[in-house]
């Protein structure tokens, strides 16, 4: 099997700046249309949540309703460490 590098074709050939542009104009279309997607606060954190989760290279995968590696509320002082004595 070779592994020959595919050629950039359409939007992915763009600079970022021109993508960036492109889009923009699109979710302002749609705002104005009325048929954006509004994020409610819980779809918001819920989507934070998992991409932190996918981010850290697959450790954790997607638990429902929980964040693998975080302290729970009680274990949460507020000044920056678990409360754990390490």
């Amino acid at each position: 099997m070779t592994t020959e590098r595919k050629e950039r074709r359409g939007f992915a050939s763009m600079s970022p700046e021109k993508q960036r542009e492109i889009a923009s104009k699109g979710g302002r279309a749609a705002h104005q249309k009325g048929t954006a997607h509004e994020w409610t606060s819980e779809e918001a954190r819920s989507a934070g949540r998992k991409g932190g989760q996918i981010s850290r290279g697959g450790r954790g995968r997607l638990v429902e309703g929980a964040v693998a590696d975080a302290p729970h509320e009680s274990e949460y002082n507020g000044s920056g460490n678990s409360g754990r004595d390490e």
